[in-house]
């Protein structure tokens, strides 16, 4: 192979590479690690004790589960155009109604009474999501507003269920679930993992993907079409709930406690940005649950890099908010053309030298 054909070879697949949605966040959450690395040398070890994995790479991944896992559902949600705002007080809710039950029985050591507990968190968020796709399907109350309705409520529903105080229990079983390992991972990346996977299997390898995007471009067009918009719309809120209740109980498993009037506090602002850093466009249509992984990560590093960097953690969401810039500006469709013509220019220009001396 010639050096023309192989530098046209990995032009064609730097330009593929840079129009995927998360090749953008992908190169910020690299420099990130990188610069992190830089500044503490030992940043990016990974040391085995006790047949587990240590470290503060896996202490980012372990971070980033759980706004992994509220926003895989955001961005479901998204993807037909819509947004759900209750997500954080789902977290509280969902914590406030296992660590009452396990609190009640007086026996958190029995794996029956967690799992019981388990249960019923769970439900209580599933029963919200169809709530929230009961407003924006049936009801047709803007997506916005509808669910707006348990962001402030719903943690006066939490606080309503540990009537204003820190609920605490003592219970191992359900303390690992947020703290314990499988194979040596951490049980919040192996939680996080699994629902990745699964939703990935149901939205491309099903048709299900394609109609979240159909219903999400135009709802309209997708309902003449013969989509069953309305139910599509209605699971995706149940998934999106359902997820947040998972992610609830992940995050207080470490502590047993459930402190309803913070937890989940601005964490649905938190997942809207992990999709956004994921190149999930706000208007619907395409998403990309693989950015949104990217995306989590990048905020679990950041997160990590102020402490690393010494800067006080007021100023975190500073620094979010110029990662979001940056990335979004990188991946906006008015750079990406301007690059792709220079991209044009430059070829057309070797194109074109080559000729000339050809010529001579």
């Amino acid at each position: 192979m010639t050096d023309s054909a192989r530098s046209f070879d990995i032009g064609g697949a730097l330009k593929r590479a840079s129009s995927h949605s998360s090749f953008w966040p992908s190169i910020a959450l690299v420099l990130l690690v990188l610069a992190c690395g830089v500044k503490s040398p030992g940043f990016l070890g990974v040391t085995i004790q006790d047949g587990h994995l240590f470290g503060q790479l896996i202490d980012i991944m372990r971070n980033a589960a759980t706004p992994l896992l509220l926003a895989l559902g955001m961005c479901l949600v998204i993807a037909t155009g819509g947004i759900d705002l209750s997500v954080g007080a789902v977290m509280a809710i969902s914590l406030a109604v296992s660590l009452t039950w396990i609190d009640n029985s007086g026996t958190g050591a029995d794996p029956g009474t967690v799992g019981i507990a388990l249960l019923l968190g769970l439900l209580v968020a599933l029963v919200i999501g169809l709530f929230n796709g009961f407003l924006v399907t049936v009801l047709e109350i803007q997506p916005f507003i509808a669910t707006m309705i348990l962001m402030v409520a719903g943690r006066g529903i939490a606080m309503l269920l540990t009537k204003g105080q820190i609920t605490t229990v003592t219970s191992p079983p359900f303390k690992a679930i947020g703290s314990g390992f499988l194979f040596g991972i951490p049980m919040p990346v192996i939680i996080a993992v699994a629902v990745f996977v699964v939703l990935t299997l149901l939205v491309r390898r099903t048709a299900f993907g394609m109609l979240l995007e159909a219903i999400g471009i135009n709802a309209e067009a997708s309902r003449l079409a013969g989509v069953r918009a309305r139910s599509t719309t209605w699971i995706v809120y149940v998934v999106c709930g359902l997820l947040a209740g998972v992610a609830g109980i992940v995050y207080g498993a470490p502590t047993m406690a459930a402190d309803a009037n913070n937890i989940g506090l601005m964490k649905e602002m938190d997942a809207i940005m992990v999709v956004v850093l994921g190149g999930t466009k706000l208007d619907g249509g395409r998403f990309s649950l693989g950015g949104t992984v990217v995306g989590s990560l990048i905020l679990s590093a950041l997160e990590r890099a102020v402490v690393i960097f010494e800067l006080p953690s007021q100023t975190t969401p500073l620094f979010k908010a110029i990662v979001l810039i940056v990335v979004c500006v990188a991946a906006s469709p008015l750079f990406v053309e301007k690059t792709r013509m220079r991209r044009i220019r430059n070829e057309a220009a070797r194109a074109a030298s080559r000729t000339a001396e050809e010529n001579r």
